[in-house]
């Protein structure tokens, strides 16, 4: 009879991953194949706005004067260039007039207006040689987008002697749409070959190395489908998609990582694969769950946000961390167990390397430990410095200035770019850039006049126009001095929201929006703040038992997002690499990015320090031993948060790829951040903080840890006894050795 060698213990968990292997692998495979159907198509779905406030007063405005006075919000611009000739020339005007009347005739167009039908100056170029044909495309943003390519190709090009380009918000975002899935599928090609020569540098086995790309995408393909399931709800940003893939991506890898690495190391010490598995998830599958939820958190709090752009990532992130999570902890299992020692197959190193050479995995450890004994010895030096460092390269975004995402987000020979590059550049006045004025209520032609006169007198009013009447309403269109966004024409917005009139008036336009989208953002960001250090403060908690380390983890997470943001605006904002970069820089930082990248990147940083201190713990519960816990966690997942961290940064700089600008400032701006808090904070900060901290690192009060005995997260053996895994405190509750 063969003697079996059973683990003393196998946990619930252990059992259900790995009692069918083969069935959960295969359901996996039906399942995916599902997703590859039900995620086809979900990029034409997504939506190319949601930075508005649907309860602000702009956006009723704006809905009113659609309904109302559809002439008044045109979103299709047909740029008519005369080549030599005057806009005003006889043959020139009679094709023209003959466009727009063909425009208006036109299926889900309507409000068809020109310069040679109405004569308006701010229609007609200044050189004279270019001129306007505005109208309104009905419908919501997908049947726009369909009656946008039904028309544009019967209007763009030559007609006689006119040459003309399609432009207008409509164009902006369809465009801006077709442009995202391209990049999108040409990231997924450079990121996917990239991170798999990097996962064979890491394990050295081929085998080892396709398992977290195999999880990978399994998530992507995963996320495809959240999202198209999402939007039969609510409405989801086309940005989504690419941080959402990049995200399933790039978490799906780093938690695989992170379990393939335990499994190895436990096989390594001669334990069978069922026991290694066991092990593996009690401590690595605990801490996988642990971060899902930490970068969860950090995502769910965009949901204070009113703005649909904002609160898409938050319900498509959520979705995809769980996803990845679910695939590390489900899937994964499934396939060690199957695999076993095979894990370790095909390794690829032995080409380079001749004769027996220590195993380059302890090398990286012992290289590891001397940093941290380094960084430990001089700890003042290293987190006063770092911390300079940090805030130093932050100091650029005092300078910031937020503004609206237009044309400019897309490349500088996109059609759409072009025209609208031409209206700010050649026509007079900043048309479509101007403010409207809805006015609700009876009143009498005196009454319009005088509050004519009153908006006319304000100190940022270039000219007024109208009032246009139908019925009990009117709206008139108020031109700015200077740009459309810029701090007068956003002080005009306050300022005529506040001139006496004997109706009720609300305003709306490019500046409007942006004013109350930064108060909508404004009023709310406390509560985000708010809601993001408290969990995140009880989740670490949970998982450290200690009181300080949840307040350390959460200012020392913030202050590794300083780099990100100082070069989002020396870059992004100021133009500085532009040339190098290729875009095109509107001066300013769309108002909910910062946002958008702060959620996202506190997240994946609490993923990394959760990693770093789930080991910590570990060793301290084993051996209470404050610094060399230290030592040995960052000897242990140094090398493995640096290879996470670059291979999710691969990923984020292929998604900056992008040519729509606020993906490449996302892609390329997480990319930074996740990189310094890696090889910055991780093993620099962190040793160097918990090293000055010293034993009262692991402090604290009766209450609190005997609510963390009963209810908190460890990462310790389970088969380990109290005295063990308790290190001896005192009185006080600090330990005391």
């Amino acid at each position: 009879m063969t003697e079996v060698n059973t683990p003393p213990r196998v946990g619930g968990w252990t059992r259900f991953v790995t009692a069918r292997p083969r069935l959960s692998l295969l359901v996996a495979l039906v399942l995916t194949a599902l997703a590859v159907l039900a995620g086809s198509g979900v990029a034409d779905r997504l939506g190319a706005g949601g930075w508005e406030d649907p309860a602000a007063e702009s956006t009723y405005a704006t809905k009113a004067l659609e309904r109302e006075f559809p002439g008044s919000q045109p979103n299709l611009l047909l740029l008519v260039d005369a080549g030599e000739a005057s806009v005003d020339d006889p043959a020139v005007a009679a094709e023209a007039e003959r466009l727009a009347e063909r425009l208006a005739g036109e299926r889900g167009v309507t409000g068809v207006g020109s310069y040679w039908q109405s004569g308006t100056q701010a229609l007609r170029a200044e050189d004279g040689h270019e001129a306007l044909i505005a109208a309104r495309i009905t419908g919501d943003e997908k049947t726009a987008g369909e009656t946008l390519e039904r028309l544009a190709p019967h209007y763009r090009g030559t007609h006689g002697p006119l040459r003309v380009d399609v432009g207008g918000p409509v164009a902006v975002r369809h465009e801006m749409q077709t442009v995202i899935q391209e990049d999108l599928v040409r990231a997924e090609l450079i990121a996917l070959p990239v991170t798999l020569v990097l996962l064979v540098m890491v394990f050295g086995s081929a085998v080892a190395a396709l398992l977290p790309l195999g999880i990978g995408i399994v998530a992507i393909l995963g996320t495809n489908a959240v999202l198209r399931g999402l939007t039969e709800f609510t409405d989801v940003s086309v940005f989504a998609i690419n941080l959402t893939t990049a995200l399933g991506l790039g978490l799906a890898i780093d938690y695989a990582l992170f379990i393939v690495r335990r499994f190895r190391e436990e096989l390594s010490t001669g334990a069978e694969p069922l026991t290694a598995i066991g092990t593996t998830l009690r401590t690595a599958g605990r801490t996988v769950l642990f971060s899902a939820l930490t970068v969860a958190v950090s995502l769910a709090a965009m949901l204070v946000f009113p703005q649909y752009f904002l609160r898409s990532f938050a319900y498509a992130g959520i979705a995809v961390v769980l996803l990845a999570a679910a695939a590390a902890l489900i899937l994964l299992p499934a396939a060690l167990i199957l695999l076993g020692h095979r894990v370790n197959a095909l390794d690829l190193r032995r080409l380079f390397r001749r004769g027996h050479r220590p195993d380059p995995t302890r090398q990286e450890g012992r290289a590891w430990a001397r940093t941290a004994t380094l960084v430990m010895r001089r700890a003042p030096f290293f987190a006063l410095g770092t911390t300079a460092v940090l805030v130093l390269l932050g100091l650029p975004f005092l300078g910031v200035k937020f503004g609206t995402a237009d044309d400019r987000q897309l490349p500088s020979t996109s059609e759409s770019h072009v025209v609208q590059q031409h209206i700010r550049e050649g026509f007079p006045g900043s048309p479509g850039g101007g403010l409207e004025v809805l006015a609700e209520g009876r009143a009498t032609e005196a009454q319009y006049g005088a509050y004519k006169e009153r908006v006319a007198a304000l100190p940022d009013v270039a000219r007024v126009d109208g009032p246009l009447v139908m019925g009990d309403s009117a709206y008139f269109t108020v031109l700015p001095k200077g740009e459309a966004v810029d701090e007068p024409a956003q002080r005009l917005v306050g300022d005529l929201r506040e001139t006496r009139a004997p109706f009720d008036t609300k305003v709306t336009g490019t500046a409007a929006v942006l004013v109350d989208s930064k108060h909508a953002i404004g009023e709310r960001l406390p509560l985000a703040a708010v809601f993001i250090t408290i969990v995140t403060l009880f989740l670490v908690f949970l998982l450290t038992g200690s009181v300080l380390i949840p307040i350390q983890a959460v200012v020392l997470n913030a202050l590794s997002l300083t780099a990100m943001f100082g070069a989002v605006v020396w870059v992004f904002q100021d133009g500085h690499l532009s040339g190098l970069l290729a875009f095109t820089s509107p001066g300013s930082i769309e108002t909910t990015l910062p946002v958008l990248m702060f959620c996202v990147a506190f997240g994946l940083s609490m993923d990394y320090g959760v990693f770093l201190l789930s080991r910590i713990k570990e060793e301290y519960d084993r051996t209470g031993d404050h610094d060399q816990a230290v030592r040995h966690g960052l000897a242990r997942t140094g090398g493995l948060i640096t290879a996470a961290a670059v291979i999710l940064a691969v990923v984020m700089v292929a998604i900056g790829t992008s040519r729509v600008t606020n993906t490449k400032m996302l892609g390329l701006g997480i990319a930074l951040a996740v990189l310094m808090d890696a090889m910055v904070v991780r093993s620099l900060l962190v040793p160097a903080v918990m090293r000055l901290t010293g034993r009262a690192t692991w402090w604290a009060p009766g209450p609190l840890r005997r609510f963390h005995d009963r209810f908190g997260l460890s990462e310790a053996e389970p088969e380990r006894t109290a005295a063990e895994t308790e290190p001896v405190r005192d009185k006080a509750g600090a330990p005391a050795g």
